[in-house]
């Protein structure tokens, strides 16, 4: 029997995830701390429920998916006042996209199992271009039941779908991903300012390199808009900086032991504090502007 879905918060990855799951047959209420956003149009052009309530969203579901920001969004949404946990039906399947790190996603499920309410993280990997797609990495937290109850809904938003572990467990590889993912940008800009420097079209050097050893899916889908000086977000800075701020954290500050991580944050700070702050909500490619900084 088909569930009953919500989704909470319709933002870049939130509402083409959302209008994933409606093309692929399912009924999903969604709902957004804003309604002027572009990404409630997109749900609601795709056939979604937008509704004005997380309670109107989430009092029927069986499923609900959140993907909002930081550890205090997440907490809001799913443990405030006027979040789930007050109107959810016992026994439904919370289940967070966001990247919190693993303390918050331990205790937002040891909180949700007070209310016998089930819970997963889930954080996603692949930016806009995969959550547009379909084809999103999912890392998720949680246990084999409702992971396998889940599964047809993740399969209609990513393509690499894997159980980590019991909660938290997601959150730690994803991490993991955004030390990757930050020094792959580090790489980029570099290898970008190499070729300048050497009188070689950029875009020949991206074209040759993502053919051999050294191809990653940032070079092949942010390396040519590096080039365009195309810095509208897949993901923001504002958001790869809090993802490495949670890094620290579950390091407790040994960072000696990872200087790439200081240095990705150090050129992405640099970027954010640009532009009056408006540096932070350019995608992670704008991280180039540190390199070309007078």
């Amino acid at each position: 029997m088909t569930k009953q879905l919500a989704f909470l918060g319709l933002g870049v990855m939130g509402a083409p995830m959302t209008a994933n799951l409606v093309r692929q047959g399912y009924t999903v209420k969604g709902w957004n701390r804003t309604f002027n956003r572009p990404g409630v149009e997109i749900a609601q052009n795709a056939g979604a429920i937008i509704v004005s309530s997380i309670q109107e969203a989430v009092e029927t579901a069986d499923i609900v998916f959140t993907c909002v920001g930081d550890v205090p969004d997440v907490e809001e949404v799913i443990l405030g006042e006027q979040g789930v946990v007050n109107f959810a039906q016992p026994n439904t399947l919370i289940v967070d996209f966001s990247t919190i790190g693993s303390k918050a996603a331990i205790k937002i499920g040891e909180e949700l199992k007070k209310h016998n309410l089930r819970f997963m993280d889930a954080p996603i990997s692949g930016g806009d271009i995969g959550a547009q797609k379909g084809t999103l990495t999912i890392m998720v937290g949680g246990n084999e039941k409702d992971f396998q109850e889940c599964f047809p809904y993740f399969e209609a938003m990513g393509k690499t779908i894997r159980l980590c572990g019991p909660v938290g467990s997601g959150q730690a590889v994803k991490l993991c991903n955004q030390v990757l993912v930050s020094g792959y940008m580090v790489a980029l800009c570099e290898a970008i300012e190499m070729a300048k420097k050497q009188g070689i079209d950029p875009n020949l050097m991206i074209e040759v390199c993502s053919t051999g050893a050294a191809g990653s899916w940032a070079l092949a889908n942010l390396g040519p808009k590096i080039t365009a000086s195309d810095y509208n977000p897949g993901f923001m800075i504002k958001h790869i900086l809090k993802d490495l701020r949670l890094v620290k954290e579950t390091l407790n500050g040994e960072l000696d032991q990872i200087p790439g991580v200081e240095l990705a944050a150090r050129l992405f700070q640099i970027v954010a504090e640009m532009d009056n702050g408006e540096g932070a909500n350019l995608g992670t490619q704008g991280m180039i502007r540190a390199y070309q900084k007078p």
